[in-house]
């Protein structure tokens, strides 16, 4: 009787998957395994299935060599982890998770989850997981610019964009693409222990990074919506009063209640998240293309203060105006 190998992670690439998430994965995984004896941790196995056959085509032109994906799976104790697929707009998630290849990926991770298995896909390729039906009921997160589709699609699930890197009953969920990395050192954390992901982020150069917050534009926050998009042309105007949520509602001709349902269903966030996203965005303009002074900045964008501006900086961005300067002011 042949033993089949163990494996501890199982990497799923589809076509059309973003060569950054994909070799990242890879890197980290390589670099871990190389460092893994110098901190006594075991050095982590992997395997990688593509639903494309022996080569799958990436982004930019770039192909990976993959084994097939068998198309009837045994239960393994790998975790199944796919990196973000390269789409650019909301609008082309729903046509990708029809095609052939994204259902026999869909199939796959459901029956791996179904097993007991845990799952885990950063980006894009989070719409994998939902098209499976592991995000019920369940706490997740992708790339803030898509999180407001994710929740429109799947109402039982709490989605966070302002993290990076959830895990709820074996379903791991990370932000954009670049988030790969995180979700890796967190996986490697949680199965190897924290030593090996802390060599791991030392040889890379890697940060820790906990929020998605820090990197979300206010002006992608519309993500299609017209309305979104008149609402922030409307408070950048109105800049440095901020309107109010009664004032906001009559403009637009709604009731408060309508308002503020429409917001949540267009971006994934209240109507006071949004005009803080709005207002904090200009600070961080202002911080990155003037030699305003803090104070200043506080005073252009509505703040009573400095003092308060920094204290809504590090609440809802993690970080201080001084972190948005060019080094050279």
């Amino acid at each position: 009787m042949r033993i089949q190998p163990f494996y501890d992670f199982t990497i799923l690439i589809l076509d059309g998957a973003y060569p950054s998430s994909v070799t990242l994965t890879l890197d980290i995984l390589a670099v871990a395994a190389s460092v893994s004896a110098r901190v006594g941790a075991a050095a982590p196995r992997w395997r990688v299935y593509s639903t494309a056959g022996n080569c799958v085509q990436l982004g930019h032109g770039l192909s990976i060599e993959a084994k097939p994906l068998p198309k009837t799976s045994r239960a393994d104790s790998s975790i199944w982890v796919v990196p973000g697929l390269g789409l650019e707009s909301p609008t082309d998630i729903p046509n990708r998770m029809e095609q052939a290849d994204a259902l026999m990926a869909i199939k796959a991770l459901r029956s791996h989850a179904q097993r007991g298995g845990t799952v885990a896909a950063s980006c894009s390729a989070v719409f994998l997981l939902q098209s499976a039906g592991l995000l019920e009921d369940r706490r997740a997160t992708t790339s803030w610019w898509l999180a407001p589709l994710l929740q429109r699609l799947e109402k039982r699930c709490t989605v966070d964009a302002d993290r990076m890197v959830i895990e709820d009953g074996g379903v791991v969920t990370a932000g954009a693409t670049l988030a790969q990395t995180d979700l890796l050192l967190y996986l490697l954390r949680g199965k190897f222990g924290p030593a090996l992901a802390d060599a791991v982020s030392r040889v890379l150069l890697v940060d820790a990074r906990q929020a998605q917050a820090p990197f979300i534009a206010p002006s992608l926050l519309a993500s299609g919506s017209e309305l979104v998009d008149r609402i922030i042309t409307h408070v950048e105007a109105s800049l440095p009063q901020l309107p109010g949520l009664a004032e906001l509602a009559a403009r637009f001709c709604m009731s408060e209640r309508t308002f503020t349902r429409h917001v949540r269903a267009a971006t994934g966030r209240s109507t006071q998240d949004l005009l803080q996203s709005v207002r904090l965005g200009r600070a961080r303009m202002l911080l990155a293309t003037s030699r305003m002074t803090v104070e200043q900045i506080a005073e252009q964008v509505g703040y009573s203060d400095a003092t308060a501006l920094r204290r809504m900086m590090r609440k809802l961005v993690g970080a201080t105006p001084r972190q948005f300067r060019p080094t050279a002011y």
